[in-house]
């Protein structure tokens, strides 16, 4: 995860420019033979937002609202119970992080909490060491057995399935790079997602806006600060909005997720609410000989009086390669740039990036 540079949106400014994003429907995807490169070169490309959406996915649909209404009823369980939730050693990587992750302003994000597990391996290692080196993916799950049992479950068969649908997409990203790129390893993407053990599943919470219309904050990333995700690919749940216990509409039409291209151009990112998104990520970049582009994005925040006591839940699966792979171009060269100076696998890549942006509590 990366801080970008800060962008401001003002309660005068008009509304924002909206981009839907680059729809593959599941069957297409299901069929391994299907030449998909205008999509991909348009959702993932290097003049493209970096998202594209799989829509008509079997089963989805009530499996998403089945996890997200969990995400209100685990952010208002008691504090102490929240507390033995928490894993300070894995930076917070794992069980219940609020107030951990870091502002660009280096103040406590007390904006969201968010629930972070493992859904296909609950001891991804057992080596003494390899915990030691990276305990933000080495460390096992912490599920609220009592508190709130129906959890683990829900978590578990969402993420298991967006990690399934993640694996098709993966499937035609690698044929696209290989017909460009020769030296790519065939079939390296899906391959290095297939054995991973650091597969990472974050269920958000963005507790209520507390402020009137006129007291709207002018910083765009006012939920969830400007970043790019390291890892492969993201997967992503539309939000759910919730007024107490019960399902509500977007009451703004400004918040929402936004991202900047690599123009600098910033426009409000729509897919259908029964879509999986997926976002491409610094790794994949890396991977792809840049073929691919990870972008900066970020949540603004529901605001104004019509949002006063809305919480926003959404699910992120972070699919990502195994701790000690190679981050290298499809030529053979090893990285060696701003973005990882002297950081040769995804393990010291990782380790490197929550180091920029968790507090030392």
């Amino acid at each position: 995860m990366e801080f970008a540079s800060e962008l401001q949106l003002s309660s005068t400014d008009p509304k924002p420019t909206v981009a839907h994003v680059v729809t593959i429907r599941y069957s297409d995807l299901l069929n391994k033979d299907m030449d998909l490169t205008e999509k991909l070169e348009a959702g993932f490309g290097p003049d493209s937002l970096g998202i594209i959406a799989i829509a008509e996915v079997p089963k989805y649909k009530e499996l998403r609202y089945r996890l997200l209404l969990l995400a209100s009823q685990l952010a208002v369980l008691p504090e102490e119970s929240k507390k033995l939730l928490e894993d300070p050693p894995s930076k917070y990587s794992f069980g219940w992080s609020h107030g951990k992750e870091m502002l660009k302003s280096g103040q406590p994000d007390v904006f969201k909490g968010s629930f972070y597990a493992n859904p296909v391996l609950d001891v991804p290692t057992t080596e003494k060491k390899l915990i030691e080196r990276y305990p933000s993916y080495c460390r096992p799950n912490i599920w609220p057995q009592e508190q709130l049992p129906e959890l683990e479950p829900a978590f578990k068969v969402l993420g298991q399935l967006i990690l399934e649908v993640g694996m098709l997409l993966a499937h035609h990203c690698d044929k696209y790079v290989y017909s460009r790129k020769p030296m790519y390893e065939k079939g390296k993407l899906e391959r290095m997602l297939r054995d991973s053990k650091c597969h990472k599943g974050r269920l958000l919470h963005y507790f209520p806006a507390s402020c009137s219309a006129e007291d709207r904050t002018t910083d765009m990333a006012s939920w969830c600060g400007w970043h790019v995700d390291h890892g492969s690919l993201t997967g992503l749940t539309c939000a759910l909005y919730m007024k107490g216990a019960n399902e509500t509409h977007n009451p703004d039409p400004q918040s929402g997720l936004y991202i900047r291209d690599r123009s600098g151009t910033v426009v409000k990112a729509v897919f259908g609410e029964c879509n999986i998104a997926y976002q491409i990520g610094e790794a994949t970049e890396i991977h792809s000989g840049q073929l691919f582009h990870a972008t900066p994005h970020c949540v603004q925040a529901a605001q104004g009086e019509a949002a006063l006591g809305i919480h926003r839940n959404t699910f992120a699966l972070f699919m990502q390669p195994q701790w000690d792979e190679p981050l290298n171009s499809p030529e053979g060269q090893e990285v060696s740039s701003a973005k990882c100076i002297d950081i040769l696998n995804f393990g010291d890549f990782t380790e490197q990036r929550l180091a920029m942006y968790y507090s030392k509590k």
